[in-house]
């Protein structure tokens, strides 16, 4: 098998583009394709400050890495969750990654913050998963929002993206299916979000950390068995494997020809948002939003 660009032995294989490249040109295809996702969407430019989120996995550290071999003004945060032995695995991680490449890192510590997940876990009497992920995503909007960021950025690849959008499809989710997409532009209290791995699929942005030696954290959260988003996955692999390609047409048709109309339709009747009376975040589940909600749980207050 010879490389599509030199043809020298390849080592990575792409069904979907029809094409195999050697080590240096899969990392120039893997540039290209992001660089090609932040352009087509307009994500940000080199003149805006980004904060990368920094899981410690694979593709967040695969874009953090890209980003900044490409010029972008890039910042990683790190969320501290305080899970045992999982937690302080992560943030090891995401560390040594930042020292070895000069990247500057934050790190938010939520038990710093009287949110420590075991914690929330303990008082609250429904699924974890759901609170831990509307925590992370009230902290990382607040980062972002107070030290001047121009915009978040998070790993999300296209298997992720395929199957959030299949999940909200099967649930005709208007509110979710009008603000999918790589690009969701700030307001009403909210930071620009963006996701620039969303042409590259899990698998590419596996070969892609391997090849450029990225360690990563890889062990699945303790409180988390994630079945359904991964049996959604897999049927949407079943589909490329019969189809190569498939995915990444899919997704790009939602966007041009879905997203704007399922946007129209929650403009006319989507839900009003209004500030958090406890911190002003942005919220359309009353006074308090959820996180001031977890935070009273957590404190043991009615």
């Amino acid at each position: 098998m010879k490389c599509k660009i030199c043809k020298a032995e390849a080592v990575v294989a792409l069904r979907s583009h029809n094409a195999a490249f050697c080590p240096d040109c899969y990392k120039d295809f893997f540039a290209r394709q992001v660089e090609r996702g932040i352009e087509g969407q307009k994500l940000f430019t080199r003149n805006e400050r980004v904060l990368v989120a920094l899981s410690g996995g694979k593709d967040s550290l695969a874009l953090m890495l890209e980003l900044s071999r490409q010029g972008y003004n890039v910042t990683g945060l790190h969320i501290d969750l305080a899970i045992p032995v999982s937690s302080a695995a992560a943030r090891g991680v995401v560390e040594r990654f930042c020292a070895k490449h000069g990247l500057t890192l934050m790190v938010k510590e939520m038990a710093a913050e009287g949110l420590p997940i075991p914690v929330v876990k303990e008082r609250l009497n429904r699924p974890i998963c759901s609170a831990c992920g509307k925590i992370k995503r009230h902290f990382f909007n607040k980062v972002a929002l107070d030290e001047g960021f121009d915009a978040l950025a998070t790993g999300h690849n296209l298997d992720d993206e395929v199957a959030r959008l299949f999940s909200n499809t099967l649930r005709w989710d208007t509110s979710y299916l009008s603000d999918q997409g790589p690009r969701l532009d700030s307001e009403n209290g909210f930071s620009r979000k963006v996701k620039p791995l969303w042409r590259l699929s899990e698998f590419e942005t596996a070969n892609y950390a391997f090849l450029m030696g990225i360690e990563n954290h890889y062990a699945p959260c303790p409180y988390s068995p994630g079945a359904s988003f991964t049996t959604l996955k897999g049927l949407m692999q079943n589909l490329e494997f019969a189809m190569p390609g498939r995915k990444l047409d899919f997704y790009q048709g939602f966007l041009s020809r879905g997203r704007p109309v399922f946007a129209r339709r929650e403009a006319e009747v989507g839900m009003q948002l209004a500030p958090c009376t406890e911190c002003g975040y942005p919220t359309s589940s009353g006074d308090r939003c959820g996180v001031c909600r977890i935070r009273s749980a957590v404190a043991g207050d009615s």
